[in-house]
């Protein structure tokens, strides 16, 4: 049973920045590929960033440059760190872990509120 919890999530204007942070309760979490999607309203759920368990990583175009995504394997947490920050990135963010596939599409946590706005 694999529970993700995600917290970092708030109000931030445009330009400022966030980190978001997903604590894994998973056996051996270093074997898990683990990513983060976000879903706004009226739209499909999308895949932000995805680091793999080797460390390679992977970004969706549009937040290339400005987001970082990191894991501490000691900790069982992925973190975003999220930069430079436009409205248009105001959404659910949702953080995901998968042992079996690249990108992870496994399992879910709750998801954290992110809203850029002035």
């Amino acid at each position: 049973q694999v529970q993700l919890v995600e917290s970092g999530g708030g109000l931030v204007q445009p330009g400022g920045s966030l980190r978001l942070s997903c604590a894994a309760s998973v056996s051996i979490f270093r074997l898990y590929a683990m990513g983060w999607y976000r879903q706004a309203p009226g739209k499909q759920r999308e895949l932000v960033a995805a680091i793999s368990s080797h460390g390679i990583t992977n970004y969706a175009d549009s937040v290339k440059g400005r987001f970082t995504i990191s894991r501490d394997n000691a900790k069982n947490t992925v973190y975003l760190q999220m930069n430079s920050l436009k409205p248009e990135d105001t959404a659910v963010y949702y953080c995901n872990a998968d042992r079996r596939n690249w990108p992870p599409f496994g399992s879910w946590g709750q998801g954290t509120q992110v809203t850029v706005s002035s």
